[in-house]
């Protein structure tokens, strides 16, 4: 009897949990395991903004996707450009994989929401090479400003606005507050010549969390030179910074050589490409997160979207969210591969941390609510969960971040 074909495409926190859960739960001889992914390695995309801001090497951000598959699952590094639902085919940039059972797990893109030039002249922070770009950047510029003699100095060079003041935005701007005084130092850069702001179109910063975390966070960064500018879109952005909205006819152009948008993501161009039921690239899914009407296909991660029937909003995209939803998954097939019934998603939310720099944070956790060092220690705890439920102990050794009191 020929083994059913699973096909996982995409190696994020919900494609490569599933990989992993999968290789545990199936034999050789139950399914033919196939993982797709258009890099040789994973990256932990809650570390981004490190790598991005400069406070820890891309190099620690990655690992390789085989070292933690067994044979099992067999590792296809290619890049997905069409999902054929009809035809049960996937379309790669090397040729054609078919499926009986398929997992999308394709990832997150940054959503621009249509705003003039942020395409062209906004980093995003994605991926591990955007950060990289961001890092570089970043360097260039204040190199540039030390080299431009006294009476030429560019100020504009030491200026990045930070658009988006959600969970992304404000970790980022604690990796800055970090980093901008080495940058001085490594420079020779007075520190007061440098600006940071973070533009948010809401009317509130981390609307996730109580006003007393928030205003601890806002306290926290201000007190090391980031400026906050609330309330106020970002309605375009040129080559020489960014243009946003104070008022129902006022506007104010703030001139920056270093713009990066963090204000949010969408699931992935493949998914809204193909003929699969999406909005914003996510698909609504069943409560046993296969798609309506397709029941050979799963959504995991950011390609999936589940409302909590208890607060009547989606859950979150987050990487809790998705290796829980990976776990089930894996149950699910495993259950499909044996000819039992599927069970339904049930997320066990614990909560969830705020980075604030290496050393500060905001989190509320089961309930309870923590700020600073205990904070940002529960953090790096976390961070080291999530590389153990994949690659174990070793993994840890290898990436995790040990030192959980520096």
């Amino acid at each position: 009897m020929k083994r059913p074909n699973i096909l996982i495409l995409g190696a994020g926190y919900g494609g490569l949990t599933t990989a992993v859960n999968l290789q545990k739960k199936l034999g050789y001889d139950e399914a033919e395991i196939t993982l797709v992914n258009k890099n040789s390695y994973h990256y932990e995309s809650t570390w981004l903004h490190e790598a991005s801001a400069g406070t820890l090497k891309p190099e620690r951000v990655r690992y390789e996707i085989k070292d933690v598959l067994n044979k099992k699952v067999h590792f296809v590094q290619e890049a997905v450009e069409k999902i054929d639902i009809k035809n049960k085919r996937v379309v790669t940039n090397i040729g054609e994989l078919t499926y009986d059972y398929l997992v999308v797990g394709l990832g997150f893109e940054g959503e621009t929401f249509g705003i003039e030039g942020l395409d062209k002249f906004a980093f995003g922070i994605t991926n591990v090479n955007d950060a990289r770009k961001i890092r570089d950047h970043i360097n260039t510029q204040f190199a540039e400003w030390a080299s431009q003699e006294v009476s030429e100095k560019d100020d504009s060079l030491l200026t990045i606005v930070v658009g988006g003041a959600g969970f992304t935005g404000i970790e980022f701007l604690g990796e800055l507050a970090n980093k901008i005084p080495e940058l001085c130092k490594e420079y020779d850069v007075p520190k007061e010549k440098v600006r940071v702001i973070c533009v948010e179109a809401a009317p509130a910063v981390l609307p996730m969390y109580s006003p007393k975390l928030v205003n601890y966070a806002i306290k926290a960064l201000t007190k090391k030179g980031i400026e906050f500018s609330v309330g106020t879109p970002v309605v375009q952005a040129t080559e020489e910074g960014v243009k946003i909205k104070k008022g129902p006819n006022e506007f104010e152009f703030i001139k920056a050589s270093t713009v990066v948008w963090a204000a949010g993501v969408r699931g992935s161009r493949i998914v809204e490409e193909s003929d699969l039921p999406s909005k914003r690239a996510r698909v609504a899914v069943e409560d046993d997160l296969r798609v309506p009407g397709y029941p050979d296909i799963f959504m995991v991660g950011d390609c999936a979207f589940l409302m909590n029937k208890e607060t009547e909003r989606p859950y979150p995209t987050t990487a809790q969210i998705a290796m829980q939803q990976a776990i089930t998954v894996a149950e699910n097939l495993v259950a499909m591969v044996k000819g039992e019934e599927t069970k339904t998603f049930v997320p066990n939310l614990k909560g969830s941390i705020c980075s604030l720099g290496n050393s500060d944070a905001i989190g509320n956790v089961f309930g309870k609510e923590f700020t600073g060092k205990s904070a940002s220690i529960m953090k790096k705890i976390i961070d080291n969960r999530a590389l153990y439920f994949i690659g174990g102990t070793s993994l840890v050794w290898k990436k995790g971040k040990l030192n959980l009191f520096k």
